[in-house]
C-alpha cells in the first residue's frame, strides 16, 4: 500500500468519524430539547392536576355528610314518635 492510497484510507476514515459524532451530537441536542419540552408539559400538567385536586375536595366530603344526614334523620324520626307520644298521652289526659 502506497502513501497516497493510505493518507487516502485515513481521510475517508476521518470523514465517516466526524459524520458519526456530528450525528451523535445532533441526536443529543434533540433528545435534550425533547425532554425541556417534556418537562415544561409535565410541570403545567402538575398545575392543573392541584388545581382539580382542589376544586374536588368537596365531593371527598359528601360520604361524611350523607353519614351526618342519616343521623339528623334518625334523629329527628325519633323526635316524631316521642312528639307522637307526647300528644296521645295529653289527649288522654284531656279527656279523663
Amino acid at each position: 500500500m502506497d502513501d497516497a492510497s493510505l493518507y487516502t484510507n485515513y481521510y475517508i476514515g476521518l470523514a465517516i468519524a466526524v459524520v458519526i459524532i456530528l450525528a451523535a451530537a445532533v441526536l443529543l441536542l434533540l433528545v435534550r430539547s425533547s425532554a425541556r419540552r417534556i418537562l415544561k408539559l409535565a410541570s403545567a400538567a402538575l398545575g392543573l392536576v392541584v388545581e382539580i385536586k382542589e376544586n374536588t375536595n368537596c365531593i371527598w366530603g359528601l360520604e361524611q355528610t350523607n353519614i351526618v344526614a342519616g343521623d339528623i334523620l334518625e334523629g329527628a324520626k325519633a323526635i316524631e314518635s316521642h312528639a307522637g307520644l307526647v300528644v296521645q298521652a295529653l289527649h288522654e289526659t284531656e279527656s279523663k
